[in-house]
């Protein structure tokens, strides 16, 4: 799988030391083993995995303010998308995942001590308690999510934890003019503001990133308790 992992990066333009293959092929072994007990992932060719799951993730990297970026959090993180492999390939960045169910925490905990992979904290915790806590509100450079929600939501899930300068910066699909319309408030109020939008550039992908920017502080209000941002986003 190390050679199969360091040709598709090749083609796609990463250059990839063994090390780093090795480290990305322990980590999807794993996630695709733990898979059959725990919902991490509907891809399971492994092809398709390098593509979507590596790859879509690594894209993030030609944006300077992913470059810029020291401390990274990756929210909603699922199987540990995007922010696990982007640790892998950028080892002097300290990232941290976050998801709200504990199994899936538990398997990348697992995996990441396996694949020796040791600049991840792994944090089991819905967003909108995490972004109240001090140890973690407005402590990142870079806000980052894969998560389905919509723009509004995602704006209160993340972006209390971004510094005032930092960025918060959603993978998104195509279709995101509505999106963005019925999101712009929600960015405006949480302290953010849409930079720009970005594709993705990844081959067979449709991706787009929403850039947002943190240009003041986040009220001390948001996020507010857990369920809300979802049931009642703001508008």
């Amino acid at each position: 799988m190390k050679e199969l992992i360091q040709k598709m990066f090749t083609e796609a333009g990463y250059a990839v030391s063994d090390d780093v293959a090795e480290k990305l092929s322990v980590y999807m072994d794993g996630i695709l083993e733990y898979n059959q007990h725990v919902n991490l992932t509907s891809i399971t060719d492994p092809e398709e995995f390098i593509t979507k799951h590596y790859l879509d993730s690594a894209s993030i990297s030609s944006l300077p303010e992913f470059q810029n970026a020291g401390s990274i959090i990756d929210v909603g993180t699922g199987g540990g998308f995007p922010g696990v492999p982007l640790a892998v390939l950028f080892p002097e960045k300290k990232f941290t995942v976050e998801d709200s169910l504990q199994k899936r925490i538990r398997v990348i905990q697992d995996l990441l001590s396996r694949a020796g992979i040791t600049n991840v904290e792994a944090v089991h915790a819905r967003a909108e308690d995490l972004g109240k806590d001090p140890l973690h509100r407005e402590q990142y450079d870079l806000c980052i999510s894969r998560a389905v929600s919509r723009m509004s939501v995602l704006a209160e899930y993340c972006l209390p934890f971004v510094k005032e300068g930092g960025y918060f910066i959603s993978y998104k699909g195509s279709d995101l003019e509505r999106e963005l319309h019925d999101g712009k408030k929600a960015v405006q109020v949480l302290g953010g503001q849409i930079d720009h939008v970005q594709p993705a550039g990844v081959e067979g992908m449709q991706h787009q990133f929403v850039v947002v920017k943190k240009v003041k502080h986040t009220p001390k209000k948001y996020p507010r308790k857990a369920g809300t941002p979802g049931k009642t986003p703001i508008r």
